[in-house]
């Protein structure tokens, strides 16, 4: 009895650490909101990992391990943002500006969207293609250095033609975007809060003082703790696009 006792106590506290690894495990595989609990600092290197495309490689400075990348291989319109794996998190898409305009409209749709506007993955109840999810909306005047960032609720149509809204990360949420090309940075501000800085992207310093400017490509990106990594990676690639 005495080593029977002894088994199933020390059987608890494997328990408990099986059940707390399988929490952690399904957490990882959700569809997470990057919200950082401490401020996060980026390196984006704006180049592709694969050749002949462009794109960014965003690595985490704490451990240089890869957190985003994008590879454009041929349409200008849409950008997908992937995590290390190449899933794809973010569908960035600009829209035709009309003629002779400076204004150009920008969407950020969740997961992977063609340009028809179609979602490419399926929906593992039905088989079907999945409506797209559009979850920011920006307005770029290509005249002014600042945007306004609105964060929505996804919306799906519905069969009977109407709109149906979902769950969606940061919903309701209006953000500031500003940049400027001469003192090489660009801001992201959280309407209506007093400590409204959430993000900030500059050129990248190093050296043994970090005092000395690395290339015009390799750029920090700085993200406070409750704000989205990727989302403030998809305004960095909208503020990013004046080229």
């Amino acid at each position: 009895m005495a080593l029977l006792d002894q088994a199933a106590a020390a059987a608890v506290p494997r328990a408990k650490k099986a059940k707390v690894a399988a929490e952690e495990e399904d957490a990882n595989d959700e569809e997470p909101c990057r919200s950082p609990a401490k401020v996060s600092r980026l390196t984006v290197w704006c180049k592709s990992l694969v050749f002949h495309g462009e794109g960014y490689a965003v690595f985490d400075d704490a451990d240089g391990r890869m957190v985003f990348r994008v590879d454009n291989y041929a349409s200008r319109r849409s950008m997908a943002l992937m995590d290390h794996a190449g899933r794809v998190l973010l569908t960035v898409r600009r829209r035709h500006c009309k003629v002779l305009s400076l204004l150009e409209t920008w969407e950020v749709y969740k997961g992977d969207v063609d340009d028809d506007g179609a979602t490419c993955s399926l929906d593992a109840t039905n088989g079907q293609d999945e409506a797209p999810r559009l979850v920011m909306r920006a307005t770029k005047d290509l005249g002014n250095p600042s945007c306004t960032v609105s964060m929505l609720a996804a919306v799906a149509a519905t069969p009977t033609g109407g709109d149906e809204p979902a769950a969606a990360c940061g919903h309701g949420l209006i953000y500031r975007m500003s940049w400027s090309r001469r003192e090489e940075w660009s801001r992201v501000h959280h309407s209506g809060s007093i400590n409204s800085l959430v993000a900030e992207v500059r050129r990248k310093r190093g050296g043994p003082r970090k005092t000395t400017l690395l290339g015009k490509d390799v750029l920090s990106l700085t993200v406070q703790p409750g704000m989205d990594q990727a989302v403030a990676m998809a305004m960095l690639m909208i503020s990013n696009s004046y080229r």
